[in-house]
């Protein structure tokens, strides 16, 4: 389940990504597939270890074209072991809600963007969120949890703070929404409630099957209840004069 829109953010065969952040992987490997030379980073090393596994089984498999490379590897989002414009790409999904420092990322993710390069940031949507924070206190006040909700203008202005040119927005997941509103609801631990397990079944086969009538609801419903707010930016070119 991809929130990144690969048709608002295409990548070139080639192009170097930096997936920050990168859970379980899905959008690396996404990456890979397009044939990108990814670079997927988290600080929790169990899902590393385990997204190594899946590079090397697609790798296997023959899932990614001739040139595609994928490494997997721990490190801090604050303090990113790579030099100054290293990446044409760099990925940011569902992650500076989670972040104190979120302005220190940002800057951490601008240093080693290329300029002229592309980034994709995805966060909780201001409203369903908000939703799921009345519904329970244990959606959010865990250890490493969402610490803040975003208002899209003010994403936005952090954004631009860093010196990124945001060039697009949308929203993404309107489904995915009222499953997190019965899981906080019935408790985030609790997933034997009736409706929390109808409901994911439900989720399920719409990821595996991919139904049309499932994909224009959510495509209808986005605009309203989308659970991920995306934006696009890129990094400006050094003016001539001050690249002297």
């Amino acid at each position: 389940m991809l929130t990144v829109d690969f048709t608002r953010f295409p990548l070139a065969p080639g192009d170097r990504v930096l997936d920050l952040g990168c859970g379980a992987g899905r959008h690396a490997f996404e990456c890979y597939r397009r044939g990108a030379r990814v670079v997927a980073l988290d600080r929790n090393g169990e899902e590393i270890r385990e997204v190594a596994r899946w590079f090397a089984a697609m790798e296997e498999a023959g899932e990614a074209p001739a040139g595609a490379t994928a490494t997997a590897m721990e490190g801090d989002a604050l303090n990113l072991p790579f030099p100054d414009a290293s990446f044409d790409v760099v990925i940011i999904s569902e992650v500076m809600e989670h972040i104190p420092d979120d302005k220190g990322v940002l800057a951490e993710m601008v240093r080693v963007l290329k300029p002229g390069g592309r980034i994709a940031v995805t966060v909780p949507r201001y409203g369903p969120e908000k939703v799921c924070w009345a519904l329970s206190d244990a959606y959010h006040e865990v250890e490493g949890g969402h610490i803040r909700i975003y208002r899209a203008e003010e994403l936005l202005g952090r954004i631009r703070e860093a010196g990124l040119r945001p060039y697009g927005t949308h929203h993404a997941h309107a489904l995915h929404s009222p499953y997190w509103w019965l899981k906080c609801a019935f408790g985030v631990d609790n997933d034997k409630a009736l409706p929390v397990r109808a409901y994911h079944k439900l989720l399920v086969w719409d990821i595996m099957k991919k139904p049309l009538a499932t994909r224009l609801a959510e495509r209808a419903l986005n605009p309203v209840l989308g659970k991920s707010f995306v934006v696009y930016a890129t990094k400006p070119h050094l003016p001539a004069d001050a690249a002297l």
